[in-house]
């Protein structure tokens, strides 16, 4: 019998690699003759640079952070040494700032920009940019002035890095990029559809958690149009109504126009990058899971990503989570065969997250399908 378990991260609680040594522990007292294979997974947002290097070689270097101090960061390279994982909340995350201190009109990206050029001079084919979790504004510029673009105000200065600076900008200067930047292919995995501006736009409606006053908020959605309209005139692409483009503080947009990359779900990608559906598609069975399992798991969330691919094949699939919200049996529409929740009744949540990895061994190694 052959058992692929497939689980994302507990958020806060378990990496999606070490939910799979839990599940695998369960599976051995549940059924100790079946062939075990592990493929942890993510969907763009947290874990996804680990599950993607996993077997690859993880690089640990000198960047900067949001507020420009500097920092250590990771980035990594898949096993085919072609391909290169970026998270921006590695050098751009929001939980590098403390909150006192988180202001988007200031904020930068530029740290994202120095790992892309270190995954570049790696000579990286590919680059996997994963983009949520950032504490800035800024449209990706920050990020490309690491790669040698200029953002100049009329007098040809250079523009105060952040959102704020956008006020300034009359022309983007691309002579001076990255002599490998033109010739590397660019994804940026994104799961949300928010538009750079307008009602549903990056500033409306990520701006606050970044630090944003409704003042700000209103400075960020006009210095955004204003980067629009230069950058459809110098660089000649059109970023207004690019789905996801609003992404990580405008980043998808960023990405779009600095790096020429084309935006994806993150579960597409990451099911791609893994080969996930020929390494599973003749499962008996597949085990998944994640934190939480709710009507926003059918967004786009690892567990419905693996649930289509099993439904595909024909494969039952067992899914656990720390604990189930409302719309959760939507998805046994989509094929799956049981969702099984970690907490019980009366077990609190600070209890249910310490304790993840036990708890998920025992309930695996007890469910009666997996017996």
């Amino acid at each position: 019998m052959k058992i692929v378990i497939a689980p994302d991260s507990f958020k806060e609680s378990l990496s999606a690699r070490a939910a799979c040594d839990w599940i695998a522990k369960g599976l051995r007292k549940a059924a100790p003759s079946a062939r075990l294979i592990k493929i942890p997974l993510a969907d763009g947002g947290e874990g996804t640079l680990e599950a993607l290097t996993a077997g690859g070689r993880g690089f640990s270097a000198a960047t900067t952070d949001p507020l420009g101090r500097k920092i250590t960061a990771r980035w990594g390279m898949l096993p085919d040494r072609r391909t290169a994982v970026v998270e921006m909340a590695q050098a751009s995350g929001l939980a590098l700032v403390p909150p006192p201190k988180r202001n988007p009109m200031l904020t930068s990206s530029r740290g994202t920009g120095i790992q892309i050029a270190q995954a570049l001079d790696h000579g990286a084919a590919l680059v996997i940019l994963t983009l949520g979790g950032v504490a800035t504004s800024d449209g990706g510029t920050g990020m490309a002035r690491a790669l040698g673009y200029r953002f100049l105000d009329k007098s040809d200065r250079e523009i105060p890095e952040g959102a704020g600076g956008l006020k300034f900008l009359a022309r983007i200067d691309s002579s001076l990029i990255h002599p490998r930047l033109k010739k590397t292919a660019f994804l940026a995995a994104c799961d949300v559809k928010n538009t750079l501006c307008g009602p549903h736009g990056s500033a409306r409606v990520y701006g606050p958690q970044k630090g944003a006053t409704p003042r700000m908020v209103k400075e960020i959605e006009r210095n955004f149009l204003n980067l629009i309209k230069i950058a459809r005139r110098d660089l000649k692409i059109n970023i207004l109504k690019i789905v996801g483009g609003g992404a990580a503080g405008g980043a998808g947009a960023g990405a779009a126009a600095f790096l020429g990359a084309k935006l994806r779900p993150g579960v597409q990608i990451v099911f791609q990058a893994l080969d996930f559906e020929n390494r599973a598609k003749s499962a008996d069975l597949i085990v998944s899971g994640e934190g939480k399992v709710d009507a926003q798991t059918l967004n786009g969330k690892t567990v419905w990503g693996v649930a289509r691919m099993a439904s595909k094949h024909k494969i039952p699939l067992v899914v656990f989570c720390g604990q189930t919200g409302a719309g959760h049996e939507k998805l046994h529409k989509l094929g799956v065969t049981q969702v099984i929740a970690l907490r019980t009744p009366g077990m609190s949540v600070g209890h249910a997250m310490k304790n993840a990895g036990p708890l998920l061994m025992k309930k695996v190694s007890e469910t009666p399908i997996l017996i």
